[in-house]
């Protein structure tokens, strides 16, 4: 007796070889996000904007680096607690929690590839993630204001 070849091991070999390529860029960092400048006192941020739950839901995952001077603001339609992990997140982060008018409720450093829960203080409508360590290089704490036009609007 001979074996029954099965039509369906063939059809789904092919859908994997089709789906590979999407698979892969599901991988790939956002670069091509709208970008904003943020004043952080004399310092100067040139941070994408993550505006979109899709944007948003990817952030900075899959950066193998990032310039020092340059970070993500997330940005959610109305104000509420805010939770961030790290899951496929390489490089390491610090999140500034920051209120409608630019202040920045709290920091959390965060670590690559972690699960761990960090979140706002208060509800918040926006998120800065730099590089860890860039707040408190430039002895930013909580309570210190940012500006940029969205800020601006919201005071």
């Amino acid at each position: 007796m001979s074996p029954v070849r099965s039509p369906t091991l063939p059809r789904l070999a092919l859908l994997a070889a089709l789906l590979a390529p999407l698979a892969a860029l599901a991988q790939q960092p956002q670069m091509d996000l709208p970008r904003v400048r943020i004043a952080a006192g004399m310092y100067q941020i040139d941070a994408q904007v993550a505006a979109t739950p899709q944007q948003r839901q990817v952030g900075l995952m899959f950066r193998q680096d990032m310039p020092a001077s340059e970070g993500m603001i997330f940005v959610f339609e109305e104000r509420s607690p805010q939770c961030f992990w790290m899951k496929n997140t390489l490089i390491p982060l610090s999140a500034a929690f920051v209120a409608d008018d630019g202040r920045i409720v709290n920091i959390e450093d965060m670590q690559p590839q972690s699960t761990d829960n960090h979140c706002s203080r208060e509800p918040v409508r926006y998120v800065l993630e730099m590089n860890q360590g860039w707040f408190a290089k430039k002895n930013i704490k909580p309570g210190f204001r940012l500006a940029a036009p969205f800020f601006d609007k919201a005071r």
